[in-house]
């Protein structure tokens, strides 16, 4: 408003021939303050005025209209500002990626993405180690009589949906974690694109803007997507939120340390006429399969270079099913690849070898004799420290890319929070040094120099005092004539 009335009293003073010095020095100035927290582009009119526009040609200042800035709530989260224009009433949100300059642009840029990444960062961590710690903690049994399957240890936020304010149906869209250590650090925008089949949504994800086409109960990096009754109209949004509530509400869910599933539901023993060096590195379940009655499976060593046979038997010791295998060092011996078609074992668990057995070594698995000394599920839990969880990604043929530890994936994020903010320091480093030599050119145009008015400010003094020295002689000499007359 300020930069209006100058205009208008500026092109007023200008119209009938007089330069308002004062008046344009004043408009300068209110830009300059103007410009500290939004960038503007400016243009002078040849009647003295100027107009002003910002955000890639949104008029600020036209003639004598002013469009205000405003603060306008953003079309997912009315929580979140965005920067926007009044015009003549009707309120529109700026493009980010259009203010390039000033505090306000900044401000915009950390709440828009500084924090939005490290929210998600953060919140992709507290996902992924409560989701395999308490799927770990269900396959094991807990201090309680008689021992259960242990209850969930953490708890953190749920994923949450926010449809964008200008929808104009009223789609039914929810998320759920399908997979834990595969969820991604990122926001995605879900679109009901009248361009695609009815059934199916494009799918952006926000963090490197890669999109693909979903449709009810797909799962895309570890969320399950539901889109129910009533399907969104044609160009409606959502903004889908796996992992930004995650941390904010996470918390410890269980107080109770006998609520602990420490105990491993599965034991291996080794026959005592075993010739073998092989013994247990490591064995814990890795599925559970309550309505299945507990197998007991017995494998015996048939050569000296890994080949077994096993049996799986139930309680009555009736055979359920046989075959062969082979085990090889550093390599597992899992009970789920043995005919999962078939009745399942009460728990499936996995088995790591050190050691060599020898033909003829039996080895029986089974579940736990005495679940109260038994430590299996808290080993398994460590182990979950140096297990890549983080971030865990399957490729289009199923090969599963490990993602990263617990360890690393904070440190990643400490490092990029990091970096993050030396860049944001460095940026106001580099925009108050740009600001101080715009400055300094300004002045050098436009400016006055103190030295050069002081220089003649003497100058006008010596003048005086030589114009004065004139009339004092003048007066002298005129006196001495007086009396020589007299």
């Amino acid at each position: 408003s300020s930069d209006l009335e100058l205009n208008q009293r500026i092109a007023s003073a200008t119209g009938s021939g007089q330069t308002p010095n004062d008046l344009l020095d004043q408009r300068d100035q209110a830009i300059s303050q103007l410009s500290a927290y939004v960038q503007v582009t400016r243009i002078d009119a040849g009647d003295g005025s100027v107009s002003l526009f910002v955000g890639g040609g949104q008029k600020l200042v036209l003639a004598g209209q002013a469009t205000p800035l405003v603060t306008v709530p953003d079309s997912y989260d009315a929580t979140k500002l965005q920067l926007g224009v009044n015009d003549s009433g009707s309120l529109r949100m700026l493009s980010q990626e259009l203010l390039t300059g000033g505090s306000i642009a900044g401000l915009m840029r950390f709440q828009n993405e500084d924090l939005v990444a490290a929210r998600n960062q953060l919140g992709q961590l507290a996902a992924a180690v409560a989701g395999s710690v308490n799927r770990q903690q269900a396959l094991g049994l807990d201090g309680s009589q008689p021992p259960g399957s242990g209850a969930p240890l953490l708890a953190v936020g749920a994923p949450r949906v926010l449809p964008a304010s200008g929808n104009s149906g009223g789609g039914n869209v929810s998320i759920s974690v399908a997979e834990p250590t595969e969820l991604q650090a990122s926001d995605y925008e879900l679109l009901a694109d009248p361009s695609l089949p009815a059934g199916s949504y494009t799918l952006t994800r926000l963090s490197d803007s890669s999109t693909q086409t979903v449709s009810n109960g797909s799962v895309v990096d570890g969320m399950r997507i539901t889109i129910g009754a009533p399907a969104p109209a044609a160009n409606d949004r959502f903004l889908l939120q796996p992992v930004a509530m995650a941390a904010v509400s996470a918390s410890l869910a269980m107080e109770n340390t006998r609520g602990l599933a420490a105990a491993s539901p599965v034991a291996a023993t080794f026959d005592v006429d075993n010739i073998g060096t092989a013994s247990v590195s490591a064995l814990s379940a890795t599925a559970v399969n309550g309505a299945a009655a507990p197998l007991t499976a017995t494998l015996t060593f048939t050569d000296d270079v890994g080949s077994y046979s096993w049996e799986l038997r139930d309680a009555g010791n009736a055979l359920v099913r046989s075959g062969t295998g082979s085990w090889s060092a550093g390599q597992a011996i899992r009970s789920d690849a043995w005919a999962p078609a078939t009745p399942a074992q009460r728990y499936d668990w996995s088995l790591d070898l050190s050691g060599v057995p020898r033909s003829g070594d039996v080895l029986t698995v089974g579940n736990t004799p005495f679940p109260a000394s038994d430590n299996g599920n808290a080993k398994a839990m460590m182990a979950l420290r140096d297990a890549g969880l983080v971030g865990q990604s399957t490729l289009p043929s199923g090969t599963v890319v490990p993602g990263a530890s617990v360890t690393d994936a904070y440190a990643n994020m400490l490092a990029e929070v990091g970096v993050r903010v030396q860049g944001a320091q460095l940026s106001a480093k580099q925009s108050a040094a740009i600001a101080d030599q715009a400055d300094a050119n300004l002045s050098a145009k436009v400016g006055v120099n103190l030295d050069e008015e002081a220089a003649r400010l003497i100058q006008f003094q010596q003048s005086y005092q030589a114009a004065a020295k004139i009339l004092q002689v003048a007066q002298s000499l005129f006196d001495t004539l007086l009396q020589t007359a007299g």
